[in-house]
C-alpha cells in the first residue's frame, strides 16, 4: 500500500484550518482581552478597597493590579500613575437632590436619607472617608466635594446665601460624623440604628443648620 507523500503541498482549506487552530490555542493560553470599560471598573473597584485598607502611601499599583486580576501595566495605561488613579477613585458625583421643589421643612430629612442611600449602595464614600482622614490629597478631595456639591445645596435652601458655607459645613459635620461612627469605626449603637431612626434623629438637626435663624 502506497504511503501518502507528507511533503505534498497543503490545500488552502487545510492551511486555514491549521491557522484557526493556532489562533484558538494562542487565545486559550493568553488571558482574554477585556473591554476598556470593564477593565476601568475592575481597576477602580480594586483601588478603592486597597486605598481604604492600606491608605495612600502603602497601597501599590502592583497590589491593586493583582486584586483586579490584570497586569500592572494596564493600570498605568489607563491612569498614568498612582496619583492619577487616586484622583479617579475620589471623583464621585453625590447626585445631590435639589431642595427647590421640595417642602422647605423637609430638606434636612431628605438630605440624611439621600446620604444613607449613597453609603449603603456601595462603599465608595466610606473608602473616600477612610482615605480622607489619613491623607492630605484625600482631605483636599473631600474639601472639593464639599465645596462643589454640598455647599450649593445649602445656598439654595438657607435664608441667607452668605451664610451658606457655614451652614453647609455644619451639615457635613453631622453627615460625615454619622458615616465615621457607623461605617468606618462601626460603633455598636450607631450600627444598630435603623435608618428610619437615623433620619428621625439627624433630619431635624440638619434642617436647623440649613434654615434656622442665625444665632
Amino acid at each position: 500500500m502506497a504511503l501518502k507523500d507528507r511533503s505534498a503541498p497543503r490545500s488552502a482549506a487545510a492551511d486555514a484550518h491549521t491557522s484557526a487552530e493556532t489562533d484558538t490555542a494562542d487565545t486559550t493560553d493568553a488571558p482574554a482581552p477585556r473591554r476598556s470599560d470593564a477593565t476601568r471598573t475592575a481597576i477602580l473597584a480594586a483601588a478603592r478597597e486597597r486605598f481604604a485598607a492600606d491608605g495612600y502611601e502603602r497601597a501599590t499599583i502592583r497590589a491593586i493590579a493583582k486584586d483586579a486580576r490584570i497586569d500592572p501595566s494596564m493600570v498605568m495605561r489607563y491612569y498614568g500613575s498612582k496619583e492619577g488613579l487616586f484622583a479617579a477613585v475620589l471623583d464621585i458625583d453625590l447626585r445631590m437632590p435639589d431642595p427647590v421643589g421640595h417642602d422647605p421643612h423637609e430638606v434636612g430629612r431628605i438630605l440624611v436619607s439621600h446620604f444613607l442611600d449613597l453609603w449603603e449602595e456601595n462603599e465608595v464614600l466610606t473608602a473616600i472617608l477612610r482615605v480622607g482622614v489619613t491623607n492630605q490629597a484625600g482631605a483636599e478631595r473631600m474639601q472639593g466635594i464639599f465645596r462643589d456639591q454640598i455647599a450649593p445645596v445649602a445656598r439654595r435652601a438657607c435664608p441667607d446665601p452668605e451664610q451658606a458655607p457655614t451652614r453647609a459645613v455644619l451639615c457635613a459635620s453631622q453627615l460625615l460624623g454619622l458615616a465615621l461612627s457607623r461605617y468606618v469605626l462601626r460603633f455598636g449603637p450607631a450600627v444598630a440604628l435603623h435608618r428610619d431612626e437615623i433620619v428621625a434623629w439627624l433630619g431635624p438637626t440638619v434642617q436647623r443648620y440649613l434654615t434656622a435663624p442665625h444665632p
